[in-house]
Formats: C-alpha cells, structure tokens, sequence
C-alpha cells in the first residue's frame, strides 16, 4: 500500500527559484547523478543554505562554510554528483571508514567531517515518510538503506561498521524528467526504536553500469515532522518551530535548460500573507496558505488541518473545488489523495489520523496550473 509523507516538512518553502536560477549560471557544473532530498544529503542542504539569489554560494551554516573553505564552492554547485564509478555495489574496504559520506573522494572530502552542526532533518522513528532522491540523471537501480547504530555520536568518522541495514527499494517512480529539481520517491517505514542524532545512508546501486552514489543524511529522531533545522531561515540549529522550519524539497523544477525561461518569485520563508480560507465540518476545518515560491504554471500549497472539539478526532478529509484546471503535480505529502480534481479530496495518513482536542496538522502539495487568485472554499470532514 502506498503511503505518502511523512514528514516532508513544508511550513516554509526552500527558494526554488534561486536553485533554477543557481543551476544556469553554475560554473563548471557536472552532470552528475543524485543525492538525498528528503532527508537532505550534506551536499544537498549545504547547498541550500549557501545558494544566493544571484547563484552565488556564501554558506551560514558553519559545519558548510568549512567545508567549503576546504574544498571550494564547487562541490555544492555539483550537490548531486557524490559518486564512484568504480564501485559496483561494494561498500566495507571499498571506501576508507572515515571518508563514507564524501564517497571516499577528494572533492568531497569535506562532507565526511565529523561534527555535530551540520544542518539537520527532524524525524519520528518507526514513522513513514516519502523518500526522495535527486534523479538529476535516470538510471534503473536499487537504493539500499542503512541507518547508523544505536550509541553511534555525530563527532566519530562514520564507518561501515555504525550501519545497520533497514530497506530496499528497485526502481522506484519519478516526480518528473531528470535534469532538474525532479526526484525518485518511494514510501518508507523509518526504523523503530530510535532517538537522538543519527546518519541516514543510502547508496544508489545502478545495475546498468559499475557506477554507485553515495548519501550522507544527518538526522535527529526527536518526534519531528521533517523539519531542517542549521540552515539560513531555519532559526540555526535550535529544535524547529513551525514558524521558521525549513522545507528540504523544493517545487519541481523543469530542466535547467540555458533557454529556458521561466517567470519567478521566490523567498527563503513562509509568507505571513499567504491566501488563506478556512473551512469547517465534522469537527475540523482545514486553511488554505499558498506558499511564497512560484513560477509560470506551477505553484505549492500547505493546508492546515484542526481539531475544532474537545473529543479526539479519528480521520479527517479535506475537500475543495478547482475552476481553472489545476492538477496535482506527484503525490501530496502528509495526506493521501482519494479523488482528483475539478474535485480533489485528501485525507490522512496513518501517523497523522488521530487528533487531540485543538491539535493540527498539515498536508502540502505541489500543483500545475495557475494558482487561484482567491483561495478555494475547503470542507474538513471526519468520519
């Protein structure tokens, strides 16, 4: 059964726009391959912390502006490339212990810094969450699992040996054409048992070639929905808030052609003015809030989702009409869609089903068409 996201995080908006922007003007960037998005890769969310408006790279993350002092701006510009084409599924005695998250490279050797500030994904252990990993280039091939042990401390060099193995997963679907800000995704059930800082690790093993890709994900398990915290916008490396939690996704990008042409506006958080219309029902209303990042024939949405009584609320759908034919773009995170537009409907996923008196969640998509001017009317009904 699919289950989509939990945890994709998305009270504020990483600046997609500067990400497009950043990779037509790139200098020397590679066409490499693909690193975790959701849990961001090192690579990944440096890159996200560092990048400039004007596709300059200038890191507020002190665990990134090292490591770009070490070993240039370049490796972020090249956030997807962490690979080794020599490796053909090895891993222990194939990469140094120590040197397992820049894949035993030099370009990325700074990336295998053993330090407790490196930017970091919020997560619930034994939760499902939707998987995504940067399919910058296509390639059939499995994406093995491992997450480090129990007593392992984010200021040791990570060995092969602080992995456990939790999953597999063989060719999974994409979110749109490689060459962009596209991602394979796939559902995941995380690990139980866990707490505190972890490394999520994955190791993309193409079975076309001898070419694998090599992910270093720095995690907390701490009951949190996919927050990021450590990059700029963030409020540093504090626990997350919901007013200044950091999306590790951004919209989907169509490939970063030197032709292409795209009308944009973007910022590095939510929008305090965002359209909003509440709707009730069954004991719940759900509020509509466009995200600030946009551009021509996409745009991304959160919807909040309330527990109106004083009695627990056990499931929840929202319901809304679209007049402009809008669609969705992929599947929505933190909700199930049961009914596609004109008309759509999304309802809970298992993590989020049960709500407190008072209690919210949310759920957030991306979506194709132009965003209403105002927001629809949306109904929340529960069983």
């Amino acid at each position: 059964m699919v289950r989509i996201a939990r945890g994709a995080l998305w009270p504020v908006t990483v600046a997609a726009a500067s990400l497009i922007a950043a990779m037509l003007v790139a200098p020397g960037t590679a066409q490499a391959h693909g690193v975790a998005m959701m849990p961001g890769a090192r690579t990944y969310l440096c890159y996200v912390d560092a990048l400039q408006s004007n596709g300059t790279i200038a890191p507020t993350n002190p665990a990134c502006a090292d490591a770009v002092a070490q070993g240039g701006q370049q490796p972020l510009y090249d956030w997807f490339g962490v690979l080794r084409s020599d490796a053909g599924g090895r891993t222990t005695g194939f990469i140094n212990d120590g040197e397992i998250c820049g894949a035993g490279t030099t370009k990325y050797a700074a990336y295998n810094a053993a330090r407790s500030d490196w930017p970091v994904t919020h997560l619930t252990s034994g939760a499902s969450i939707q998987l995504r990993y940067s399919n910058w280039a296509a390639h059939p091939g499995t994406f093995r699992l491992y997450v480090t042990k129990d007593g392992w401390s984010p200021t040791s060099p990570l060995k092969w040996s602080d992995l456990e193995s939790f999953g597999s997963v063989t060719d999974p679907p994409q979110s749109g054409g490689p060459g962009g800000l596209n991602y394979y995704y796939w559902n995941q059930t995380l690990p139980t048992g866990k707490s505190g800082r972890h490394i999520l690790y994955i190791q993309w093993v193409r079975s076309d070639s001898q070419e694998n890709f090599f992910s270093c994900s720095d995690v907390v398990f701490d009951g949190g929905n996919g927050e990021v915290t450590g990059i700029k916008g963030s409020g540093g490396t504090s626990s997350p808030s919901p007013s200044r939690s950091v999306s590790a996704s951004p919209s989907r990008s169509a490939s970063a052609s030197p032709s292409a042409s795209r009308s944009v506006s973007s910022s590095p958080s939510r929008s305090a003015s965002a359209s909003s219309n509440p709707g009730g029902g069954g004991g719940c209303s759900a509020t509509w809030a466009l995200q600030p990042s946009s551009w021509a024939g996409h745009f991304q949405v959160n919807v909040t989702v309330k527990n109106n009584g004083a009695s627990t609320l056990n499931g929840w759908t929202v319901r809304w009409s679209y007049t402009g034919g809008q669609g969705f773009e992929g599947a929505p995170w933190n909700g199930t869609l049961t009914a596609q537009p004109p008309n759509p409907a999304v309802s809970n996923v298992d993590w989020n089903k049960v709500l407190g008196a008072n209690a919210t969640t949310s759920f957030g998509f991306n979506a194709t068409g132009t965003a209403p001017a105002t927001a629809p009317a949306l109904t929340c009904t529960s069983p």
